[in-house]
């Protein structure tokens, strides 16, 4: 896991030339996915309630996937909101989701004009009706985007969609339409959130804490890390471009040995 390198970046190239400096450093990172994490910090340290500094992070929210795009980046999947995060208080949860009607009301316009197709991926049964028509909607909204492929975790845990998979396969058997011997990475994986997709390239966790926090645990096997010290409402698509600037200079081998 890096946690200077965003530092290093800045003392060598300035922000105005990364993006300049990406597009030139060779392999992009097709799918990049984000921990959003620090809005706590970021409202305690200032004095501030909480649920600021969540409102405070539509902001980089916005900037990131404007940056993503300028990028060439092909997937944006963000971590908006665990499973576990149920399990805060109830006045924290309710904010949470009345942030989340109004991003995907007020968004929904702009990021269709940008060719953004939004998906919502996790356990939405949990959702009260009005989040849940309001993610509804935002899909609806931006279906056949072309630019890029948003994906917002909501109600999501890496343990939970494993174990709804293995739930899925099981049932597949039980009615005669799946061998067990026929089960493998491919047919697993087809049965996951994120089915359609590859697996990310690029994970950036934000806060610099080190850990995936349940997170796409299949899905990061072989995915490059990233951790950066910026708290969530401080983080802006030069941020992202330090990262993807650092994650060219990697060389992925996916448990080989390269020649020589």
């Amino acid at each position: 896991m890096e946690t200077s390198a965003g530092d290093a970046l800045r003392r060598h190239i300035p922000p105005i030339d990364l993006l300049q400096a990406i597009k030139v450093g060779g392999r992009l990172p097709a799918h990049v996915a984000v921990i959003m994490d620090g809005n706590g910090r970021w409202a305690r340290g200032r004095g501030l309630p909480r649920f600021r500094g969540h409102t405070a992070g539509i902001k980089s929210v916005r900037d990131i996937i404007e940056g993503a795009i300028e990028a060439g980046i092909d997937v944006l999947t963000l971590f908006t909101f665990s499973q576990e995060n149920w399990r805060r208080p109830a006045a924290e949860v309710e904010a949470l989701m009345k942030l989340l009607r109004r991003f995907a009301k007020e968004e929904r316009d702009e990021l269709k004009r940008q060719g953004v197709a939004v998906h919502v991926l996790g356990d939405l049964d949990r959702l009260a009706p009005a989040p849940r028509r309001a993610v509804e909607e935002i899909e609806r909204h931006t279906a056949g985007g072309r630019t890029l492929r948003l994906n917002l975790m909501i109600s999501y845990g890496g343990r939970a969609e494993i174990t709804r998979a293995a739930r899925r396969l099981a049932e597949r058997v039980e009615r005669g339409d799946l061998n067990a011997g026929e089960i493998d990475e491919d047919t697993f994986a087809a049965e996951l959130f994120t089915a359609d997709l590859p697996d990310p390239d690029l994970l950036i966790r934000t806060s610099g804490e080190q850990r995936i926090s349940n997170f796409l645990l299949w899905q990061l096997a072989y995915t490059e890390l990233f951790v950066t010290p910026v708290l969530w409402p401080d983080f802006r698509r030069e941020h992202l471009f330090e990262a993807i600037y650092d994650y060219q200079k990697r060389e992925r081998r996916f448990g080989r040995v390269t020649a020589g």
